[in-house]
């Protein structure tokens, strides 16, 4: 269990003062300069150490990440994007981080965007976040009246813009070629790759996008050193995180922890159990919505990181644990998530236009028990071809649920179709 002294978020939930001059208490903005000083090399070289994997749901290297930047200008702007549209069912994470502690990401996007040699930094944050964005603005204004960010950022010599973007609210603009298109003006639909964002991001300039926890965390890191973040968890999983808990537990909440903490001493220590008693889980979905959920005899020893979960055919993703108990109807529940998914497809690619509404209207007869045990391995069928045939992972998203519920549920999901056939034949008899 995490203690006090090593969490990096120390306003996650809001009780001391978000702006610069409680930000300096807690020690951000504490001789940026020198951290700057370390120069490009060293900064990404610590965040390798670190092990640091995007917290935005791919777990993907972040200093690597980094290091794809051209090192040497051609002559074109380099640009850091922040994708704060956090769209994803169960996770509000860095919602609360922007709210609570903006100064943190503030000085995470100057070291971050001086380690890629750019000297702007847009903040893509989802339309609905009103507060958050205030609270970003604001901040950004201290920063620059301190001399922290502008023209000789912390003294450093390097200027260093950020601004905040607004999106309108599109779950595809979680993915980076979608919010490029999108902060270029254009309709959120993502980009086929290659080219990569590192070599044809936003405006056709190296660009690299990051989430909001992902570039949070790297002052401390840089502070504390890499070995230190690296110290927490295991191998490839290593470092501090930050937990959404939500649906039938006692105390919903974020919380920052270890990675590969068990789930069920995540949930039991700082959820306050499930309602009605770890005996009444049904089932859990670890990693947001779009992730496969795992059934109770799993949840009961499973680790909550990257590897763990991907053993058992789930995954980490944004680590937005969504408990449900025995009062949920879980083919109701999987339905409901198509019908999300199927709204929020972008309609580029055909598997996705057409398979998202075909497998939600297939997943409300089953719910309702209209239909027939065989189109259980249809449906399956079409998952798998909506599954990795898109250009991006929105496909995956929308037939993971689905690939979820029957593999552990799919008992459950035959029993309500065949009493609804019995109940219709005995009617029909009488």
């Amino acid at each position: 269990m995490l203690q006090d002294k090593d969490r990096i978020f120390t306003n996650l939930y809001g009780v001391h003062d978000w702006r610069l001059a409680g930000a300096r208490a807690r020690g951000d903005w504490s001789n940026t300069k020198a951290l700057l000083d370390l120069g490009r090399d060293k900064i990404i070289e610590e965040v390798k150490a670190s092990g640091l994997r995007g917290r935005g749901g791919a777990g993907f290297p972040t200093g690597l990440k980094w290091s794809f930047m051209p090192k040497q200008s051609d002559g074109r702007p380099h640009y850091l994007i922040v994708n704060a549209d956090e769209g994803e069912p169960g996770t509000c994470k860095d919602r609360d981080l922007m709210r609570h502690d903006p100064h943190k990401l503030l000085e995470g996007c100057l070291i971050a965007g001086f380690a890629m040699g750019a000297h702007a930094c847009y903040i893509y944050i989802r339309g609905e976040f009103i507060r958050e964005a205030e609270h970003l603005e604001a901040a950004i204004a201290e920063a620059n009246d301190a001399g922290l960010l502008g023209k000789n950022a912390c003294g450093s010599g390097w200027q260093y813009d950020i601004y905040v973007h607004r999106g309108a609210g599109a779950y595809i603009c979680g993915e980076e070629m979608a919010l490029i298109e999108s902060l270029e003006g254009k309709k959120g639909q993502p980009r086929l790759k290659p080219p990569f964002p590192a070599n044809m991001g936003v405006w056709g300039s190296p660009t690299t996008v990051n989430n909001v926890e992902s570039i949070a965390v790297v002052p401390t890191i840089l502070r504390r050193g890499g070995a230190w973040f690296a110290g927490f968890g295991r191998e490839r999983n290593t470092g501090t995180k930050v937990f959404c808990i939500s649906g039938h537990v006692n105390n919903p909440c974020n919380v920052e922890e270890e990675m590969g903490i068990p789930l069920r001493e995540l949930i039991e220590k700082h959820a306050g159990g499930v309602q009605g008693g770890w005996d009444n889980l049904l089932a859990i979905i670890p990693g947001g919505s779009s992730v496969r959920m795992l059934p109770r005899s799993i949840c009961d020893t499973v680790l909550m990181d990257f590897d763990a979960l991907a053993a058992e055919g789930s995954g980490l993703g944004t680590a937005a644990v969504i408990v449900m108990d025995k009062s949920t109807d879980i083919v109701a529940a999987i339905a409901r998530l198509s019908k999300f998914y199927m709204h929020e497809s972008c309609g580029q690619c055909t598997p996705c236009r057409e398979g998202t509404g075909w497998m939600w209207r297939v997943m409300e007869r089953l719910a309702k028990g209209d239909a027939h045990v065989e189109e259980i391995d249809l449906l399956l069928n079409v998952a798998s071809q909506v599954e990795g045939h898109t250009i991006c992972a929105h496909g995956d998203a929308s037939a993971w649920p689905i690939q979820g519920l029957m593999r552990h549920f799919r008992p459950e999901v035959e029993r309500r179709l065949l009493e609804k056939q019995r109940a219709t034949s005995a009617s029909q008899a009488a």
